[in-house]
């Protein structure tokens, strides 16, 4: 060899390791980064969803020396934490700046100036409606409001002035014709309807002022009427009015009565229940944001939480779940908007619990000495203490307090409900909403929409993959497999949007030879190949080896038409021409026209072509030498098949499945356009489902950002994330097994 070749020969090899070696450091870049962007991914995930199983935390705003008078009954702030409120229970109003900076009284109001105005009982309307009523010795009454004008310098709210407004006019309301003193009082109001509860010592009475607008002056005109209730035995420790003015609870001791006052003239008694914990008595009762539950809490610290639920046809108030504080509950403070409260119990042991999660979500002690009353304020993000003339402000830190492991994944028992149950419904029109977040019916409907697609795509695309990968010809090969391998280009809302306005009204129209189709199709091909078996050889031999697969085409376009156009007689005969409903009311499956079958049906075209090239690619890649060695030995091309081929290929057929399931759980455009999106748990082919990536690309648009809602579907992404993480290792694992166990044939 000359001294040129062999230069030019190392200076081949040297420029081939240049490149081998940019070559390796490429990939190694490549698989780092991502495995970089997986974890930058997964620790986004965690991030975002971090905050909403942190408990809740209260931070010291402000303390503040108020002189006031008297025994509180009342303490309340403004929506933007900047003014305090306090109703006494001898009708002293006192207004207190919550600045820290200042601290001094706003403004303060006698209520009443003669000894005949002797302030006798004390109520507050309902949660978000901040009024509230005294009752007197003379059995009138006196609505009260406070009320608070704010003014927004350089874009931030600033309250300028507090005051009270009569919202009945200032001349106090007669409740008791007779005169009695006023021992327990209830005031709610509607736009055309105002109704006063109250107890004297003659009895109970409700004083029901109806408006109607005089259509000349406009004027709202009030007619009074009274209506005396049964009569109830003991003495009546507290009574509440429900706001919408249908319900009034009395309580007597441990004894709550509840009459129906949907129509004053005939008062009716819905139930009569003893409410306390066991060898415990009721401290106090309740109403909970939305006044559909009931909070009843114990001189045991026990506080319970009832509302109706529908049994045997018939609503009954029943006990849902109980909580534990410290110790003898003093004052219950639900929140204004949510299905939270807040507890005293003690002497100034302060306690945060959330109904729907069932958490406690704080405990401690604040202050050294007995603490007088509390408040939360009307966002709940604030806390107001008393103590004596001293006054504490914290900041409330509870931003997520319906989210826990419990509310997400167990069976939660949410108001109205008739038993707990997993549901999934995020949002409603109404501002005391009780969100219900649970993933278990996102996570059985991912799971459930790839069951069915699996059970579609994986026994056409692997049968497909193993005859074109090892007993179809080469010609018909080359043309089959990138015919299929072009079906993955197909984009998904293409399929979905198919699915949804095309395939799923076609489905229901045909459902008889749909279901027929599924049944014929295996036994026409299978009696097809048997036929096409009893054929004399000279038959056979027209058709090339390899080719046979063309005989089934017009088998399947026959039996297809056939099923269909047979349909509507089968309807006719079988069903009395309505299947849909023979469904719905004979058999009792529910029947929505975009079901799991329209989904297993779209999903799984969509699935084939991946599980179809993986599986093919698989089979066609087993060494020759193994199949003609096994052939030459004796063995029938289908011993071949089973015995070597399949085994041999098994890791890759393997991990077409399992691409194919991946590809399943995380579709969205299909199950969002060809389901109904109902998050039910129902495994029926005939019924709808939601999955988690279609409920993620529906809400979070409109999720808004930061809330609970947003963070938890971003807990959804986390757990698809999940999903797929589980599946791929379990694929790698298995994959890996069956390639050892089969490398060495």
């Amino acid at each position: 060899m000359s001294t040129e070749s062999i230069n030019l020969t190392m200076a081949g090899s040297r420029k081939r390791r240049v490149t081998d070696r940019l070559a390796s450091v490429g990939v190694t870049t490549g698989g780092i980064l991502v495995l970089v962007a997986l974890l930058l991914i997964f620790f986004y995930l965690l991030y975002v969803v971090k905050p909403i199983f942190v408990g809740a935390s209260l931070e010291p705003a402000a303390s503040l020396q108020v002189p006031v008078k008297g025994t509180t009954a009342i303490l309340g702030t403004d929506e933007q934490n900047q003014v305090g409120y306090r109703f006494s229970q001898q009708g002293d109003i006192d207004f207190f700046s919550l600045n820290k900076d200042s601290g001094h009284p706003v403004g303060s109001v006698l209520l009443h100036n003669s000894s005949a105005d002797t302030v006798t009982a004390v109520a507050n309307t309902a949660l978000g409606k901040p009024m509230v009523v005294y009752g007197f010795a003379n059995g009138k009454a006196q609505v009260l409001q406070p009320d608070f004008v704010t003014t927004y310098p350089e874009g931030k709210a600033h309250i300028t002035e507090a005051e009270i407004k009569y919202p009945l006019g200032n001349n106090a309301i007669e409740l008791d014709p007779e005169g009695h003193a006023i021992t327990q009082l209830a005031y709610e109001a509607k736009s055309d309807k105002r109704v006063f509860a109250f107890a004297t010592e003659a009895g109970a009475q409700l004083l029901v002022q109806s408006g109607e607008e005089n259509f000349l002056s406009g004027e709202v005109e009030w007619q009074s009427q009274h209506y005396r209730l049964p009569e109830i035995t003991g003495k009546i420790d507290q009574l509440i009015l429900t706001p919408n003015l249908n319900v009034l609870l009395v309580r007597v001791g441990n004894l709550l009565s509840i009459y129906n006052i949907v129509t004053p003239e005939n008062i009716t008694l819905k139930a009569s229940l003893q409410v306390n914990a066991q060898q415990a008595n009721v401290t106090n009762i309740s109403l909970l944001s939305g006044a559909s539950s009931l909070l009843v809490a114990n001189d045991n610290g026990v506080i319970s939480q009832w509302f109706e639920v529908l049994k045997n046809g018939e609503r009954k108030f029943t006990q849902i779940r109980e909580f534990q504080a410290d110790k003898s509950v003093r004052a219950l403070a639900p929140e204004h908007n949510r299905k939270g409260f807040a507890t005293l119990s003690g002497e100034n042991h302060i306690e945060l619990f959330y109904t729907t999660s069932h958490a406690r979500l704080y405990a401690e002690n604040l202050g050294t000495t007995a603490l007088d009353a509390m408040a939360l304020s009307p966002r709940n993000s604030a806390l107001l203490l008393q103590q004596n003339d001293k006054f504490q402000l914290f900041h409330v830190n509870n931003e997520h307090p319906e989210v826990s492991w419990s509310s997400l994944w167990t069976q939660v028992w949410y108001e109205g409900y008739p038993e707990p149950q997993f549901v999934w419904q995020s949002t409603s029109a109404s501002d005391d909403f009780e969100p219900k977040l649970s993933l278990v019916p996102l996570a059985f409907g991912t799971l459930k929409a790839a069951f069915y697609a699996m059970l579609f795509a994986v026994p056409i695309a692997l049968s497909g993959a193993i005859y074109a990968g090892y007993f179809m010809s080469a010609g018909m090969r080359n043309f089959v497999k990138p015919t299929v391998e072009i079906m993955a280009a197909l984009p998904t809302v293409i399929l979905g949007f198919l699915a949804g306005l095309w395939l799923a009204p076609a489905i229901e129209e045909n459902l008889p030879g749909i279901v027929l189709m599924l049944v014929s199709l295996p036994l026409g091909i299978l009696a097809t190949g048997m036929g096409w078996n009893a054929l004399p050889r000279k038959i056979k031999s027209i058709l090339p080896e390899g080719w046979h697969a063309l005989i089934l085409v017009p088998v399947i376009v026959l039996i297809g038409w056939g099923c269909i156009e047979i349909s509507p007689f089968l309807e006719t005969h079988l069903f009395h021409g309505n299947v849909r409903g023979f469904i719905t009311n004979d058999i009792g499956i529910r029947f929505d026209q975009r079901n799991s079958l329209v989904v297993g049906i779209a999903m799984g075209f969509a699935v084939i072509p991946t599980i179809f090239s993986i599986a093919e690619d698989a089979v066609f890649s087993v060494p020759k030498h193994l199949t003609q060695g096994s052939l030459a030995l004796g063995a029938t091309p289908w011993q071949t098949l089973s015995r070597v081929v399949i085994l041999t290929a098994s890791p890759g057929i393997f991990s077409a499945v399992m691409m194919g399931l991946g590809r399943a759980v995380g579709e969205t455009m299909i199950v969002l356009m060809a389901t109904g999106n109902t998050p039910i748990m129902n495994m029926s082919i005939f019924e709808g489902l939601r999955t988690l990536a279609a409920n993620i690309a529906v809400e979070m648009p409109e999720s808004e950002v930061g809330s609970s809602h947003y963070r938890v579907l971003f807990l959804a992404a986390f757990v698809l994330f999940v999903f797929t993480f589980i599946f791929n290792s379990i694929a790698e694992f298995i994959r890996q097994r069956l390639r050892e166990k089969y490398s060495s044939m």
